[in-house]
């Protein structure tokens, strides 16, 4: 089990922040430690507001902290569980199972017995535990032996279980803005946590800002793999094996904050990643190839998982053309197939492949709507029994002889009604006004089957 801090879980005593090593990476040694130092959240965290009012009384709450990566969520935790005075159980869910959690929640009732200690269960990325994980926690959280702070980059709906998120109050995290990296960036120079000999210029902490998306923990480890590349750079003009130990000065360039950023990982988007998705299907739906693209190269860039990009493709083809252009599902089931057998990065030409096809393609979304309106009326009113001359042979009151055999018929047609006896009427396929040509199709085969509309 990881742990966020350091108390002897068994004398009770509050926890409270290690100081970082110094040989931590540098996101680690700029966290802040006191809500003040906090930048950016100002929904959550200005003066008077329900966050901010809960920290400033020392009084914590089982909350669920969404946002995407380096917006905050895990300094967050430590500044709340600090203020408070709590002991902290610190879980990892990727890595964490029931027997992790048993343990924690066991020192929790110890430590409570003991001293009334309370104590503060944080777990990252919880979407990670399954639903039984999840609920397994609720006993604890109902009866206060703990105060679940959870984290997440996923949408609540998604990441929490509905009798779990129904007793965690919900704060989003915002991706930074650029400003508010800035002043990060500029603190760690002014606060000389990469020595005294390094400056920066303003427009490469500008480009680390820009380039960084809203992701504080990449500025930063960025900015680091810049001062790592400055560094290397004075040794080789000075001939020195340890630069930095000749306390020579170094300035950061833009040049080498442009190097820096293709080493680092840098996100795709201000947003979450669901939000590039959404964007990316929208975009295919508008039929907009070059914004649709765009996404799809945002996501592939952020590390997005090609096989999710081409699941969505597949369901575009349904949803969004369908009947419209039906070679779209076959050409989208292709794209999936070349994602499995070959894999990034090649797979990239055959999703974009897909992608300018689909967003180029004639829209349809009647397969769509007829599947959901018919969903909607076995909802409401059941499953009505088919007529006796379409029920299987071995089903009471079955009548397969009744049943006219189209094929036998002139022209394939049999005007034997199949739906249920009271929905005769009922339409599901109810093509869009531009759709002429599947109406001309519908109207024509319902005509020969003898019906009106």
């Amino acid at each position: 089990m990881d742990r966020l801090f350091t108390p002897d879980p068994d004398d009770g005593s509050p926890a409270t922040p290690d100081a970082p090593r110094a040989d931590a990476p540098l996101a680690a040694r700029m966290r802040p430690r006191t809500v003040d130092d906090v930048v950016g959240q100002d929904e959550l965290l200005a003066p008077g507001r329900p966050l901010r009012a809960a920290i400033d009384a020392e009084v914590p709450h089982a909350m669920l902290l969404t946002g995407p990566p380096g917006s905050g969520k895990t300094t967050l935790s430590r500044i709340i569980a600090a203020a408070a005075g709590a002991a902290v159980e610190a879980l990892q869910a990727v890595d964490a199972g029931k027997p992790e959690v048993r343990a924690a929640l066991q020192r929790a009732r110890e430590r409570r017995e003991a001293s009334d200690t309370p104590t503060v269960l944080f777990i990252d990325e919880i979407h990670r535990f399954n639903r039984t994980q999840q609920d397994a926690l609720l006993p604890a959280v109902e009866e206060g032996l703990v105060i679940l702070i959870a984290a997440t980059t996923e949408p609540a709906w998604a990441a929490v279980s509905p009798a779990l998120r129904s007793r965690l109050r919900v704060y989003r995290l915002r991706a930074l803005e650029e400003e508010d990296v800035l002043v990060l960036l500029r603190r760690t120079i002014e606060r000389q946590a990469l020595g005294a000999e390094v400056t920066a210029d303003d427009d490469a902490l500008e480009l680390l800002a820009t380039r960084s998306a809203g992701d504080a923990r990449t500025a930063l480890g960025a900015l680091e793999a810049a001062t790592a590349l400055a560094r290397t750079g004075l040794a080789t003009v000075t001939g020195d094996d340890d630069a930095g130990a000749t306390a020579h000065p170094i300035r950061i360039t833009v040049h080498q904050a442009g190097a820096a950023l293709d080493r680092a990982v840098v996100t795709a988007g201000p947003d979450q990643p669901h939000d590039l998705l959404s964007a990316y299907i929208k975009s295919i739906r508008g039929s907009d190839p070059d914004a649709a693209v765009y996404y799809l190269a945002g996501m592939l860039a952020a590390g997005e998982d090609p096989r999710t990009v081409a699941r969505r493709l597949v369901v575009s083809a349904s949803e969004d053309i369908g009947l419209a252009d039906p070679q779209a599902l076959p050409l989208a089931i292709a794209a999936a197939e070349v994602v499995d057998r070959v894999g990034m990065p090649e797979c990239r030409i055959a999703l974009s492949h897909a992608t300018i096809r689909l967003a180029l393609a004639g829209k349809s979304s009647t397969a769509y709507r007829a599947i959901d309106d018919a969903l909607a009326q076995i909802e409401q009113r059941g499953a009505a029994t088919p007529p006796p001359y379409l029920r299987g042979k071995i089903s009471e009151g079955a009548d397969p002889g009744a049943y006219d055999y189209p094929h036998t018929n002139p022209g394939g047609v049999s005007d034997q009604e199949l739906m249920p006896s009271g929905l005769e009427s009922t339409r599901f396929v109810k093509p869009a006004p531009h759709e002429s040509a599947l109406q001309g199709r519908l109207d024509e085969m319902r005509r020969a089957r003898g019906r009106k509309d």
